[in-house]
Order: structure tokens, then C-alpha cells, then sequence
């Protein structure tokens, strides 16, 4: 049985191209650039203009607990869509500065409806009508003494 040191008769070459007109051997390893890269003037750019898009919804359309909680859903979608779009036909960078944006605005929306379920007992997405509370969940109430 042969080692493997013994199976190759000679040094090892990078490339299999036989004699004469092989391509020159290059120092160093290969640096590999994407043809599109992501920029942080781009995703800045992205970022600020989402966060102003969401803004500028909420001054114009939010009015209550509920209109804030649907108006910043929506214009968090419709950015969503916009940044995929933006990812498979233009500028990768500014997309991934408008879904950076839109996801935490959508988490944040959804962290609030969900704290405001917590502490009220209340759905302010839809039926948004006082219920009571959950018997594990302390109110004012039950913590006030009766005389």
C-alpha cells in the first residue's frame, strides 16, 4: 500500500493547464468584490426616508390608539414591498435601510398592542371594548383594601 506522500511524483500544481501559455500564477489570495455593494450613505438614505414615510403617515392619519397601531402596520407593509423591490431591481443598500426601519416600526407596534392587551384587558386592533381582566392579572382594585 502506497502513502499518499508517495502517489504524486513531484510538487502539487494550482492549475492543471499543460506547458506553454498557462495563465500567470498570481501572489497573494483572490479578493472577490460584489459588483453591487451595500453602501452606508445608501442605507442611511433608506433609513431616514422610511422613518419619515411613517412619520408622515401617523401626523396625517393616526387619530387614536387603534388608527396608530393600523396606520403604522400599513405603511410598514407597504414599505416591506417597496424594500423588495428595491432589493431585486435597485439599490440593495437603500433596501436594507427601508427594511430596517419598517420591521422595527412594525415590532414596536406590535410590542405596544401587546403591553396595551396586557395592562387594560383590551384589543385595540378590533372589538376595542374594555373587558375585564384576566383573574391573573392584578388590578387597582383588587389591591385597594375594602373597609
Amino acid at each position: 500500500m502506497r502513502t499518499l506522500s508517495v502517489m504524486h511524483d513531484g510538487p502539487i500544481r494550482a492549475t492543471s493547464w499543460p506547458g506553454h501559455g498557462a495563465p500567470p500564477i498570481r501572489p497573494g489570495r483572490p479578493r472577490w468584490r460584489e459588483p453591487h455593494q451595500v453602501r452606508v450613505g445608501a442605507v442611511a438614505a433608506g433609513s431616514s426616508l422610511t422613518a419619515l414615510w411613517v412619520l408622515l403617515w401617523l401626523l396625517a392619519f393616526a387619530r387614536s390608539g387603534a388608527g396608530f397601531a393600523w396606520v403604522t402596520l400599513t405603511a410598514s407593509t407597504i414599505a416591506t414591498v417597496v424594500a423588495v423591490i428595491l432589493a431585486h431591481y435597485g439599490d440593495r443598500g437603500v433596501a436594507v435601510g427601508v427594511s430596517a426601519v419598517a420591521g422595527t416600526a412594525a415590532g414596536v407596534t406590535g410590542l405596544s398592542v401587546e403591553l396595551y392587551f396586557l395592562l387594560t384587558g383590551d384589543w385595540i386592533l378590533w372589538l376595542h371594548q374594555r373587558r375585564p381582566l384576566h383573574p391573573s392579572v392584578w388590578s387597582l382594585e383588587q389591591l385597594t383594601p375594602v373597609e
